[in-house]
């Protein structure tokens, strides 16, 4: 009996720890700080009410991450909804042949734009499992092609996952970047973009923009416009503004540090539906009050607190207790405002600094680092609906390079349960459109005609045939991660101890970015208000800080420095002999 007791706790000591994807070099995050258990909560009489300030992916994190811990938790979002800058809301597009006018169809949903969950956003991803163990509202995209205008494609389906096979794996099969380009390249500088170590590297880059580093690699054409596009373009910005440091940190996370692999998955529905929706039943649960509609005027330094004013803000709103405030805990009503604990603002850069100017907030020099702080170029959203379908075997998710304004085409029918009946009902498609960092000498009149024009080129079945219904969005809300100092950025943590900030603007010290970094972000704020009240803080995952292969790396360095004094050696040789 003993020997069997043995054997089977042998087994379970075999079993290896829970991990957030299928890296094994992953790296867990502690957070910093005394606390209790992971279940600690602290007492409802002694519970410190905070205020969230935006309702995004940053600030549902925090929220979450506080309201967990017993914390009282008021989330307030501006607009009707909530999921910031990854939200949804319903529009009316006809249902054609339903009657004579078309009645509307009641699933028709518009959003900011496509977004991938890959399989690295690990934050992210947790915070999805609080109220969605499995993830089954996300769905695998099989691929996403990259296709340049010469009529060449690069495809991240059937690569290694695992670093550095799946570099010479794409290499191999890729035609932008054939292994005779290699030669080409220039080794060390080549080197340094797997030699890295976070937060450090972001600061050996400053100064220095993606659009310099790619012209330093001696990239081919073909790949330097595709790592252009797709990397430094998803930030919304032109990549002679864009910081060489988060594009290094985007190639290590997504590809050269992370065995998670290029593909990712998307959501099933519209984002309200399968995410936020959920979540906001889930903050509820443990006592949270979350307010949308609700636009946040001023916080102001109050005793050792804070006193937070906010009023109606947007229209839209899809019950009576949305936009007002006058339910949530520790409202004043001799100043119409908030008291609050402490404060997470958790907003867009350009509202953040709207509500730090001209306060006592922070201090001095922390307010003019928010408040130099740009903003990327506006972007546009185009979603088409058409009575006439793609042609079979199009692939859902398009990424393009040389298509003019044109950055990318998702046939959101084959992604979105919503788009997809509709589509089946009227023997259609549903068609977004992207344009990334529009320059400012364009009209959005002709970066429309000419994303039009594009669809044209890519889906000449849809050439003559007029939208049913069309949206278009055109924003500029977007924080630009320019070449500035990286240390001189706002961080999570302020001079003043219960104001914290989180948001994908927020600089992060680990190799995070866009949606993840806004979790990343939001749990680190959370966390350091934890800390503050003693209470134990959560978790946190990334791709590797540091280089994966070091001992490689230093021996692919002496080779090359080897090499290069044999060539200098050859080369004086000849000299002499030639004399």
């Amino acid at each position: 009996m003993s020997a069997t007791i043995e054997a089977f706790t042998a087994g379970l000591r075999r079993v290896p720890p829970w991990r957030p994807g299928r890296d094994a070099a992953a790296e867990r995050h502690e957070p910093d700080g005394r606390g209790g258990t992971a279940a600690s909560r602290v007492p409802d009489a002694a519970a410190p009410h905070v205020v969230v300030v935006g309702g995004g992916i940053a600030g549902i994190s925090a929220a979450v991450g506080l309201a967990e811990r017993g914390v009282r938790v008021t989330l307030i979002e501006a607009e009707s909804s909530l999921g910031g800058r990854v939200r949804s809301w319903p529009v009316d597009v006809p249902t054609p042949g339903a009657d004579a006018s078309g009645a509307p169809d009641d699933r028709a949903t518009m959003s900011r734009g496509f977004h991938a969950f890959f399989r690295q956003y690990y934050n992210l991803r947790a915070l999805l499992r609080r109220v969605d163990p499995s993830l089954e509202c996300l769905r695998p995209v099989a691929d996403y092609p990259l296709r340049h205008a010469d009529g060449t494609q690069d495809s991240f389906t059937q690569i290694a996952t695992r670093p550095p096979l799946n570099f010479l794996s794409f290499v191999a099969r890729s035609p932008s970047f054939g292994l005779r380009d290699l030669t080409r390249v220039d080794a060390h500088r080549a080197l340094d973009l797997l030699d890295v170590d976070f937060p450090a590297t972001y600061s050996r880059y400053d100064g220095v923009s993606a659009a310099d580093a790619l012209d330093a690699l001696r990239f081919p054409e073909r790949m330097r416009s595709l790592a252009l596009e797709v990397f430094a373009r998803s930030f919304f910005a032109d990549p002679r503004d864009f910081s060489a440091g988060e594009l290094v940190a985007m190639f290590h996370m997504y590809f050269l540090g992370s065995g998670e692999g290029l593909l990712f998955d998307v959501s099933r529905d519209d984002f309200d539906t399968t995410m936020w929706r959920p979540l906001r039943s889930y903050l509820e649960g443990l006592g949270a009050h979350a307010v949308t509609g609700c636009r946040v005027e001023s916080i102001e330094r109050d005793g050792e607190g804070f006193r937070v004013s906010a009023g109606a803000a947007a229209a839209g709103a899809d019950d009576a207790s949305r936009g007002r405030i006058d339910f949530a805990i520790d409202r004043d009503d001799a100043h119409g405002s908030l008291r609050a604990d402490a404060v997470v603002i958790a907003t867009s850069r350009d509202v953040l600094q709207r509500l730090v100017d001209g306060t006592d907030l922070g201090d001095e020099a922390w307010r003019a680092s928010v408040l130099t702080g740009e903003m990327a170029p506006r972007f546009i959203v185009q979603r088409l609906w058409f009575d006439r379908p793609v042609a079979a075997g199009s692939a859902p998710f398009v990424g393009t390079a040389a298509y003019g304004h044109l950055d990318n085409v998702s046939l959101v029918h084959d992604l979105e349960d919503g788009a997809a009946q509709w589509a089946k009902r009227c023997g259609g498609s549903v068609v977004e459109l992207h344009a990334y960092a529009v320059p400012n000498d364009v009209t959005d009149d002709e970066v429309l005609a000419d994303l039009r024009h594009q669809l044209d080129r890519l889906h000449p079945e849809l050439t003559g045939c007029e939208p049913v219904h069309e949206e278009v969005l055109v924003e500029a809300d977007c924080p630009l991660a320019g070449t500035d100092e990286w240390a001189a950025r706002p961080g999570v943590v302020t001079p003043q101890p219960k104001l914290v900030l989180a948001g994908d603007g927020v600089r992060c010290e680990l190799p995070v970015a866009l949606m993840e970094r806004a979790a990343t972000t939001g749990f680190q704020a959370a966390n350091a208000l934890l800390r503050h009240w003693g209470l134990p803080g959560h978790e946190l995952w990334s791709v590797p800080t540091r280089a994966r292969f070091p001992r490689s790396l230093r021996a692919a360095r002496a080779a090359l420095r080897l090499r290069e004094r044999g060539l200098a050696t050859v080369g004086r040789d000849s000299s002499g002999r030639g004399r």
